[in-house]
């Protein structure tokens, strides 16, 4: 599995672990590894994945933070086999799609990340909020 690391400053590190706080007193839906956020879930993994590759590739010397929040993720919300997979799958896409896309640390590459680190905490702040 490609995981991923931490920006510093950012907020997504503590967004995401109110997250999985949060997730697990969400009610659970009638099939047993679908729930009512998934799709907000899967994105979030995925951009997971992608800030893991820009963050390493443009020299953030995080080491593996982004995979340790992927790996917490994956415990709070893995659980099944199959709903790892689909957040493991979603994790790896982000990371090789934009490893294809970005061999060098560049302008774009820098603002993919910003756009993604904003897109995150987004995400998570949504998900804390939605909690009944």
């Amino acid at each position: 599995m490609h995981y991923f690391s931490k920006a510093s400053g950012n907020r997504l590190p503590t967004l995401l672990a109110a997250v999985m706080l949060a997730a697990a007193t969400l009610p659970a839906a009638a099939a047993p590894d679908s729930k009512p956020y998934d799709d907000r879930l899967f994105r979030l993994s995925e951009i997971l994945g992608a800030v893991h590759y820009l963050r390493e590739l443009c020299g953030a010397e995080e080491g593996q933070q982004w995979r340790e929040r992927m790996a917490e993720l994956l415990q709070s919300e893995g659980t099944s086999a199959l709903r790892k997979a689909k957040l493991t799958r979603s994790f790896n896409k982000g990371y090789q799609s934009y490893s294809r896309t970005y061999n060098t640390c560049s302008p774009s590459a820098q603002n993919a990340i910003n756009r993604f680190l904003a897109e995150g905490a987004t995400i998570a702040d949504t998900l804390v909020r939605s909690v009944p």
